[in-house]
């Protein structure tokens, strides 16, 4: 006779499991062992929620929730709310591939945390990238409790990745001639976009989310009103930025964003589509498009320019982020430290002889 909340898994394996539903209606699974204690396990959970004066199950259960469907109104939310949506969008669909049916309140922490590192190393994300994912799976989840979708966050238990943001990896010149070669010969298109990044050392979304009402002509500026940090930018262009913006303006899109893919007239989001191949046949290693906002800056100081100056460049709101680069100015640490060597020294005993001399 079937026994209800009880099952073998495995056909004649012997081994029984039970079903119930707890007391928040959430759907739950037990292997118990033989046929008898199945039954004794399973009539003990229904006992536990009778003294309780809890609903039956059949009273109380909700349909699951498929983690896309999380997906599909936290990518809503990140389209009204998030300055950052247009790369939310690439990594929503990601996270929707990796995770979207499968129910949102059966992936437990250690499935998500598994499946990220897993990616993490098949695709050598830096940890910024990992924490991303992270971020919008969280908010996913946030977004899900306050609509009642489900009860709980299970990504709050996934640890995040230490960021390591003193890492300043810049084109050397011998580099950056092969990538300029190689972007010449196959993403001539392109050259501009690589050209502004070089010299105005903007963020990627900064770069490439630029209308031509920031570009003051007159006054050789970009003033963009708003940064990463909430806060205007004002950027100065030299000879190269200017001239690169003037090729794009030469094009005549007539559109209000400054780049334009010249396939479908739809703005560009980044130029990952033809910089990390060019990367890749120039044989750069270990090098991102915000290593570009390094070489800008990693320049600017190797030519003497101080860190207050560098900063306001970059939008740093303070010196922190800035002092990565201090260790790359010309030689005045070489300077400082040579006032101890021994020709300084014999220079100090022969000045204190003399004047020694002189006194007596």
């Amino acid at each position: 006779m079937k026994q209800r909340g009880v099952f073998e898994k495995v056909a004649d394996s012997g081994v029984w499991w039970i079903v119930y539903f707890d007391q928040f209606g959430k759907r739950r699974r037990e292997k118990a062992g033989s046929k008898s204690v199945a039954i004794k396990l399973y009539d003990g959970k229904r006992k536990q929620q009778v003294p309780e004066r809890k609903k039956l199950p059949e009273l109380f259960r909700k349909p699951s929730v498929n983690f896309g469907q999380l997906v599909e109104d936290a990518l809503a939310y990140s389209k009204r709310h998030k300055r950052s949506h247009r790369s939310d969008v690439h990594r929503f669909a990601n996270l929707k591939e990796w995770f979207g049916s499968r129910v949102a309140e059966d992936l437990a922490p250690r499935d998500i945390e598994n499946t990220l590192a897993r990616l993490a190393e098949k695709q050598n994300w830096a940890a910024s990238t990992y924490n991303h994912y992270r971020s919008l799976m969280s908010l996913s989840y946030r977004l899900g409790i306050l609509d009642r979708k489900v009860t709980t966050n299970p990504v709050r238990s996934v640890a995040h990745r230490r960021e390591d943001n003193s890492r300043v990896r810049f084109l050397t010149a011998a580099e950056e001639k092969s990538l300029r070669e190689v972007v010449h010969t196959k993403w001539a298109v392109h050259i501009p976009e690589f050209d502004l990044a070089l010299n105005t050392g903007l963020r990627k979304g900064s770069q490439y989310g630029l209308t031509w009402d920031m570009v003051d002509w007159q006054g050789r500026m970009l003033n963009i009103p708003r940064t990463k940090n909430e806060e205007p930018l004002h950027v100065p262009l030299n000879d190269a930025a200017v001239a690169a913006l003037g090729a794009l303006k030469h094009r005549g899109n007539g559109k209000s964003r400054v780049f334009q893919s010249a396939k479908t007239g739809e703005p560009l989001e980044n130029g990952r589509h033809w910089f990390d191949r060019a990367l890749q046949e120039a044989g750069i290693k270990n090098f991102h498009w915000h290593d570009l906002r390094h070489t800008f800056a990693s320049r600017l100081r190797m030519k003497g320019a101080p860190l207050e100056d560098i900063a306001d460049l970059l939008g740093h709101k303070s010196l922190t982020m800035t002092r990565r680069y201090a260790h790359l100015a010309p030689s005045k640490p070489h300077a400082v430290v040579s006032l101890l060597g021994p020709s300084a020294t014999n220079k100090n005993d022969n000045e204190g002889s003399s004047s020694q001399a002189i006194a007596i």
